[in-house]
């Protein structure tokens, strides 16, 4: 499944309402483990379609960052029901991706 970039306005349709398992990214364009976490990010999107995998831009959606407790980045969220599942901080290896799925 293609990436989808979320922002505060389609965040509830794309990963509240959303019927499978959802990955969010949280990033920045300037953090470097998050450029490092990316590619990864993006493997995984590719060769699991059953997963939704969005990335927010920690820049341009604050709010979002601030409402889901983003300290620091690259954060990963997993979005089961429209609930936070699991949450990972830092660069992980793809196994360990899927494992917080």
């Amino acid at each position: 499944m293609a990436l989808v970039n979320v922002t505060k306005d389609n965040f509830e349709e794309e990963i509240l309402k959303a019927e499978q398992t959802v990955l969010v990214d949280f990033w920045a364009g300037w953090c470097g483990p998050c450029k490092m976490l990316g590619p990864i990010v993006d493997q995984v999107a590719q060769e699991h379609p059953e997963i939704k995998v969005c990335k927010i831009d920690i820049d341009e959606q604050t709010e979002l960052a601030m409402q889901y407790k983003v300290m620091n980045i690259p954060t990963l969220l997993v979005f089961k029901n429209g609930e936070v599942a699991n949450q990972s901080v830092g660069v992980i290896s793809k196994s360990e991706i899927l494992e917080l799925l």
